[in-house]
Formats: C-alpha cells, structure tokens, sequence
C-alpha cells in the first residue's frame, strides 16, 4: 500500500527528512510531495488496515520564507473515511521532521453505529407487527373455513373466542417470568410458541374442533406474554426522554399488523387457499427469531458490543438493577397509581374493543356499506393509530425534553386518549352521511392513539423494575374489558340502538379521564 512505506510504528511514520540548508529542505519537501501526490493520486478508495473504502485528499504548505531566513511550515496528509472523520495528520517532531499521525475517528460503518436500543426496539415492533398479523388472519380465514366444515355461528364464536382462554392466563404470568429471567428469553418464547400454533391451525381444524380450540388457546399463550415482556425490555433500554416515541413506534407494529393480515390475507386465500394464510405468516417468526437471537439482550449489561457513551445515555449514570426474585405484591397493590392504571385500562379497552370488533357491523347495518366496503373501512382505523400514535410519542417526548414534568405530560397524553374518542363517538348520532361517520370513527381512533404516550407509557415510570408485572395486571383488566363490553354490546343492540352502544363507552372514557387525572403520577412509586 502506497501510504504503508510512509507511516512508522511510533506516530505512524515520519515522512519528511530535514536537511540544513534551506535550499535542500525545499527540494527534498517538494519532491516527498509530488511523489506522495503520485502514490496517492490514483488511489482514492483503497483499504487501509480496516477494508473499508477511503478517501485521501493532501494538502502542502512547504516552506515560507521571511526576511532571508527559512522556515519549515509543514506538509500534511489527510484520511478521510467514507464513514468516518479519521485524519492522518503530520506533526513536526523534535529533530524537525514532520511525523504523521493518526486522528482516531469513527472507523465502523454506519449499520454498526445505529444506536443498539433503537434495533432492541425494531425488533420488538416486528415482533408486534407478526403478533397482529398471526391474530387478525383468522377473522378473514373463518369464513372459508365455516363453509368448508360446516360450522354455525356459535361455533365460529367459541373458535374466535379460544383464543383469549390462553391470553389471559399468561398476562401476568408473562410479566412475571420477564421480571424475573429477562425479557428476551420470554418474548423470544412467545413469538416461537404462537408462530407454531399459527402454523398448526390448519392441520388442527383436519383433526377436529377440540384440536383446533386448544391450538387457538395455545397461540393466545404465546400472544399473552408479548407485552409484558416487551415492557419490561424497554424499560432497561430506554432512557426516560425516549420512552414515549420508543412505545408509540413499537405498539404502532400490532396496528401496521393488523392492516397487513387485513390486507393480504384475502389476495393468499383467493390465490393458494385458506391454509397459506396460516402457513405463510406462521414461518415469519422463524426469521425474527434468529434475528433475535443475535441481536437482542435483556439488559445493557448483557450487551457486549454496547458502547460506553451509549451505555451512559441509558443508565443516565444509575448502575443497572439485579432481575427480581420476588414480587412485592403487597406493596404494588397498596399504591394509587397502580389503581390508576388499571382502571383507566378497563376504560380504554372498553371502546376500543367495542370500535374494533363491531366496526364491520356498524357499517353493514347503520351506514350500509355492503361487506367489502366494510372490510377495506376496517383498515382505517388501524392505519390511523399506526401514525397518531407516532405522533403522540414524538410530541410527549419532546414535552419532557423541554422542562414539563413527566406527570404532567402522561396526564396530558391520556386525557387526549379518553376525550377525543368519546367527543368523536357522541357526534356519530349527529352526522348525516355515510363519510362524516367514517370521518368520526377514523378520528375517534387517532386520538385514542395518544394513550400510547399516557398509561402505556406509566408502567415503566412508576416501577420500572416491575413494567412486566405491571402492564400484566392492567392488561388483564384491558382484556375483560374487551370480552365483556363485546358481550354487552350485542346484548345492547337486542335493546336498544347503537347510540346507547356509544353512550356506555363515551361514559367509561369520563370515569378513566377522572381516575387518571386525580391518581397517576409520572414519578416512581416501585423501587
């Protein structure tokens, strides 16, 4: 290599010999110089001792004379990386010569300088997108797959709602091992098992019914133990300035999840037949995993390719706690804010669930959008939660970035999470055309978006040590949630109408905006 004959073991070389006489100084310098010129000039990417493409630029300033007498300024020789501000630099050293020396720089190309909590929670948001896509498949497959074994719809009910006997168990169940053994074995565990189950959903619906409803519960075993896991990773990895953008980005994957199942799995069915939807989308988590594996660790002590000055971003300067060994229930279950949060789950869920799950029926009998049209309007809500809840978290984080208090600004995310659904909700009586409706609801699940930066994002503030155990026991609420108020909404619309429908949920939003508003703090509680 051209520049290697001209760089020493000491400060990488001295390159310029001095001589006395002036005249000699300056026809040896610009001889070194042109012939430094020549050997550099036609090598503007090559290796240097790293395989990564350079790029050498050189630079003189030989001699300068005043009043008669010379002076040696000195001739320097710049590296420059592609990816790096590395300089080879020369320096006049003590017997006059000039030594060339290395400006250590970022040598690492740029996908080896990505901040590694960013790829923690990459790979955690590709773990939600399979979870929702793995979930939602089924709502599009059930109707061939009705037709084909001849199942009424009780059957279909008690196969849809399978899934949740095995949700439920593992909620905090899931939180407790995440506290406990690291979220990566546990959200590793999960996306494994229910990806199997995903794939053996056809083979069980051949063998019978109760094969199938025990692969359902088992795919909810797996789904169970996600959030939990995955709060309780972030919460070791995100410094508090990012936990919102870093959640909203992350939960934004089961709304993108959703729209994908949606999206695909009618174009897989019509092509290659109900169960590719389930063989297709299973094996994706075969590639998650060994990603997974390679790059995922509990903790950022776990991490031996952390840098030190990221390291000091995350810890903030406190040392990184032992996993826990026994859950203080008594003392989480003592506190308000624990309350808070699991009440004001209750709150969210109800609506949400209630939107989501009856959304195609409203537009089929309300709105009378024929099936199709329902199914594609289903899309964008999901869609519009996917870019709210970004927004809500960059907002959130920029709030605390600029002095507010965290309290305030979970208090503030939250209240928009409850208020706006229930404003958008108590106005669909009140519209007049089919679009405005649309609107209304599109709105309505923007906002609640915003939660993704208020109590999703408290777990973590009030115990961090416990977020897996935390979100597990609001979660649970969140999830009875969702079974009753789908239960009480058909039991409603028996009744009465769909404005008493929205008139529960408007009314459970203002008791979780109170709740929240007097009891949850941004502060830790949980040591």
């Amino acid at each position: 290599m051209a520049i290697a004959g001209l760089i020493s073991n000491r400060n990488l070389g001295s390159f310029i010999a001095s001589s006395s006489s002036a005249h000699q100084q300056r026809h040896i310098l610009s001889l070194q110089a042109t012939t430094l010129k020549h050997q550099l000039g036609g090598h503007k990417r090559r290796s240097f001792g790293c395989g990564m493409g350079t790029r050498l630029r050189f630079r003189d300033n030989f001699i300068k004379e005043s009043g008669g007498n010379s002076k040696i300024n000195t001739s320097r020789a710049s590296y420059k990386s592609e990816e790096s501000d590395g300089v080879v630099d020369s320096l006049p050293s003590a017997d006059g010569s000039a030594e060339a020396i290395l400006v250590q720089g970022n040598l690492r190309p740029w996908w080896q300088q990505f901040p590694r909590r960013w790829i923690i929670v990459l790979l955690c948001f590709a773990s939600f997108l399979l979870c929702n896509m793995d979930r939602v498949n089924m709502s599009i497959a059930i109707l061939p797959m009705s037709q084909q074994y001849n199942w009424n719809s009780a059957t279909v009910g008690l196969i849809q709602s399978s899934f949740f006997w095995g949700y439920l168990l593992t909620q905090i169940l899931g939180g407790i091992w995440a506290d406990k053994f690291g979220g990566k074995v546990v959200l590793g565990f999960g996306v494994v098992w229910w990806s199997i189950a995903t794939v053996m959903t056809p083979i069980a619906a051949k063998l019978g019914l109760p094969f199938l409803l025990v692969v359902r519960a088992f795919m909810g075993i797996g789904e169970g133990v996600a959030m939990p896991a995955m709060n309780n990773m972030l919460s070791k990895w995100i410094p508090v300035s990012e936990r919102s953008r870093s959640l909203a980005l992350v939960y934004s994957g089961m709304y993108l999840g959703s729209v994908t199942g949606l999206g695909f799995s009618p174009m897989l069915i019509h092509k290659f037949g109900w169960p590719s939807v389930f063989y297709s989308f299973g094996s994706l988590g075969s590639i998650w995993f060994l990603l997974w594996l390679k790059y995922a660790y509990s903790s950022p002590k776990d991490d031996p390719e952390l840098s030190e000055e990221e390291k000091k971003i995350i810890l903030g300067g406190s040392k990184p706690r032992e996993p826990v060994t026994v859950i203080p229930w008594k003392l989480i279950l003592s506190k308000p804010p624990v309350w808070a949060l699991i009440i004001s789950h209750f709150c969210h869920n109800w609506g949400t669930f209630i939107l989501l799950t009856w959304m195609p029926t409203y537009y089929n009998q309300v709105l009378k959008f024929n099936l199709t049209e329902s199914g594609l309007l289903c899309v964008l809500p999901w869609f519009t939660m996917a870019v709210f809840a970004n927004v809500g978290g960059w907002i959130a984080d920029t709030l605390v970035s600029r002095g507010l208090s965290i309290t305030t600004v979970r208090k503030i995310m939250q209240s928009i999470g409850f208020l706006g659904p229930a404003f958008f909700l108590s106005q669909l009586s009140r519209v007049k055309t089919p679009a405005m409706a649309v609107l209304c609801m599109a709105c309505s699940q923007g906002s609640d978006a915003f939660s993704q930066s208020g109590l999703y994002s408290n777990h973590q503030d009030i115990g961090p040590r416990y977020a897996g155990v935390l979100l597990g026991l609001s979660n649970t609420a969140g999830v009875l949630a969702g079974v009753f108020g789908t239960a009480a909404t058909g039991y409603i619309l028996q009744r009465g109408s769909w404005d008493d429908v929205f008139k529960v949920a408007v009314g459970l939003y203002l008791i979780g905006t109170l709740v929240w508003n007097l009891f949850a703090t941004g502060e830790k509680v949980l040591d």
